[in-house]
């Protein structure tokens, strides 16, 4: 087999972690979800994957992504011909996982994801990637020129490596060109924030983290007023439904994690937010 190494900037290669959790579970007999494609892309990437074997993280990056993939599967059940995007889409397989066969997709990352990403994947009719930065405004209008909302961005382990300017800007852009979209994201508290070089998996690789947020949904509706928060979990306060569906050992392991309650767990936050309707004017 021909394995290439990866061409990726730095905050570029974290989207290596969950890609390898994925591919790891997808071999387990009780597993969170299974990705043969994730499998197949590890066995083509040459890389040090080992450097994650055994991580707890990788089960943290796991439950994150069933929790999206059920925001997107809730989303397209109102909304059966809306749009998602997916900013910083990686090497992510949701389309494969929950796309409902009628739906629009934009999978958005920076120009060396996107040349990665095309070695694995190809545009349809319904699924477009596009290289930009999602500081860039201009895929914002390539967006509105290929599709119609209602829209759901997911934007899973992307602003938390931005800084603060960077994600106002976000903010704003996404509140200004597609108001009432709902955004789902992840962000760090300071207690996460500030043990990066501890951590299991960032330890293992050179980006950090820049942006730590220890009320999204405040911080949010002070930049956007009237940004709304439906839903915010923690990975040990997951969905009643979601966490029933786990395997036995997963669902003792959150129990026990939440028993615990570490500051670096309770303080990385996952949440559902809905932008204003009406179109605010950028600063």
């Amino acid at each position: 087999m021909d394995r290439k190494k990866p061409l990726l900037g730095t905050v570029q290669e974290t989207l290596l972690i969950p890609l390898y959790a994925r591919a790891v579970e997808t071999r387990k007999e009780q597993a969170l979800l299974r990705d043969p494609r994730a499998e197949e892309i590890i066995a083509s990437i040459d890389y040090d994957f080992a450097r994650f074997d055994g991580l707890p993280s990788l089960t943290g990056a796991l439950l994150r992504t069933l929790l999206f993939d059920r925001w997107v599967t809730d989303f397209l059940s109102a909304h059966p011909r809306g749009t998602v995007v997916e900013i910083g889409t990686g090497l992510n397989t949701r389309y494969e996982r929950v796309d409902n066969g009628s739906a629009r997709w934009i999978e958005l990352d920076l120009p060396d994801v996107i040349t990665l990403r095309r070695r694995f994947f190809t545009d349809t009719a319904r699924q477009t990637m596009i290289a930009s930065s999602v500081t860039d405004e201009a895929w914002a209008a390539e967006v509105t020129s290929r599709t119609d909302g209602p829209y759901l961005f997911l934007a899973e382990a992307v602003l938390p490596y931005l800084d603060e300017a960077a994600v106002h800007q976000v903010v704003n852009l996404l509140a200004a060109r597609f108001p009432g979209s709902l955004l789902a994201l992840d962000t760090a508290g300071p207690g996460f924030f500030d043990t990066q070089e501890q951590h299991d998996a960032l330890s293992q690789v050179e980006a950090r983290m820049r942006w730590y947020c220890p009320d999204v949904g405040t911080q949010l509706a002070h930049w956007r007023p009237g940004t709304e928060t439906v839903t915010a979990h923690t990975l040990t306060s997951l969905p009643a439904p979601l966490l029933a569906q786990l395997p036995v050992p997963y669902q003792q392991m959150v129990s026990a994690l939440a028993a615990q309650k570490l500051p670096q767990a309770e303080g990385y936050r996952l949440s559902l937010v809905r932008l204003p309707s009406d179109p605010p004017l950028l600063p």
